[in-house]
């Protein structure tokens, strides 16, 4: 189900926690399986759950709280705009407003060529930079502006 490198980076992130707590990497393993396959299918959080000798029903609760874990395809880039209270008074609608127009899809689409999707964000810990975009869980943009965002996403098509 998941590759060797995969199942060796899961290993390591078991041994930061005692042996018969194997089930505290569930996070770690999610992120991995989540990175190898680009989103979380019923059958590969069975297979973690199964790796972590846990129940199925307790990874599902894990894969369903936290946003940054896709249960359905994206597009190759899935942009998650902050519009929690702090990015919202300092143009986070605006900012997702714009990307909407610009991308043509409304929050929890997929633009059609499969390249973007379109994610309502909660806070991300940089308030003093709001509005900020995430790109692909991994990389936070700042002050988004739309001539900002109109950069990410010429950097993004290429």
């Amino acid at each position: 189900m998941l590759s060797s490198e995969s199942l060796k980076k899961i290993d390591h992130e078991i041994t930061k926690y005692p042996l018969d707590e194997k089930q505290s990497a569930v996070m770690s393993a999610l992120a991995i399986a989540q990175e190898e396959k680009g989103w979380l299918a019923t059958e590969t959080m069975d297979f973690v759950a199964k790796y972590l000798d846990m129940p199925s029903i307790a990874v599902y609760e894990v894969a369903t709280f936290y946003n940054m874990y896709n249960l359905e395809p994206l597009g190759a880039y899935k942009l998650t705009v902050c519009t929690n209270l702090p990015c919202a008074l300092s143009g986070g609608y605006d900012a997702a407003d714009y990307l909407k127009k610009k991308l043509g899809i409304g929050f929890n689409e997929t633009t059609a060529d499969g390249k973007f999707t379109l994610k309502e964000g909660e806070c991300m810990g940089a308030c003093g930079d709001a509005p900020v975009l995430l790109v692909n869980n991994q990389r936070m943009c700042s002050f988004m502006s739309n001539e900002a965002i109109d950069k990410v996403l010429e950097e993004l098509s290429k």
